[in-house]
């Protein structure tokens, strides 16, 4: 299995950057309940604020999305599955500054470009592994995470509201593929995980 976990981190310039609120701690989660399931887990980690159990058959630093992207696209042959619980940001910064950006220069223009998008570049090879994608969403949770499991042509998906999941220790879920949807109120992330993973077991 390889799981991406952890938040991408876009630079502006040498000191400053685009990230989000994502701990990590539902990726760490889900690393160790694969391992204790038997699996052999490789992980493509961004920002955490949490260690990765003990154990795993591989770890791959990736601090952007694109260095995400590159690690998960180089490795993703040999894998049965793919988790794809990282918050990756879906756009870059165009015009990064080498050098740090001065107050005195006056108000700086960003401008950004999409990321490449790692689930769905995964979902669309020749021989996909089974893929697993995440949706955090601050409204129409479920609606949107049924979009993108059709968008991307992914076998099951996992939703979750953004202010009930990033960050925290407990989340609601729901687990949705073509048989069914299911739902976990305020539980703990081991939890979560531990359930995520018998659903991809029954699937498979």
């Amino acid at each position: 299995m390889l799981i991406t976990v952890g938040a991408s981190f876009e630079a502006i310039d040498p000191v400053r950057g685009i990230t989000n609120i994502s701990s990590g701690k539902m990726g760490a989660a889900l690393a160790k309940a694969c391992r204790a399931a038997g699996a052999s887990v490789s992980v493509v980690t961004g920002q955490m604020q949490v260690g990765l159990p003990a154990g795993l058959a591989k770890i791959t630093q990736a601090t952007s999305a694109e260095n995400m992207y590159q690690a998960v696209m180089q490795d993703i042959e040999n894998q049965d599955i793919f988790i794809s619980a990282a918050a990756v940001a879906d756009y870059k910064v165009k015009n990064k500054s080498k050098q740090k950006i001065k107050k005195n220069n006056g108000l700086p223009i960003i401008e950004l470009e999409e990321n490449p998008d790692i689930l769905a570049s995964v979902a669309n090879l020749s021989n996909p592994p089974f893929c697993v994608g995440f949706a955090a969403e601050s409204d129409h949770v479920v609606e949107y995470a049924r979009k993108k499991m059709k968008k991307k042509n992914l076998p099951m998906i996992v939703a979750n509201a953004v202010a009930d999941a990033m960050g925290k220790d407990s989340t609601s879920i729901m687990m949705i593929d073509a048989e069914k949807e299911t739902a976990l109120e305020n539980v703990d992330k081991h939890t979560a995980a531990k359930a995520i993973i018998e659903r991809i077991a029954a699937l498979l």
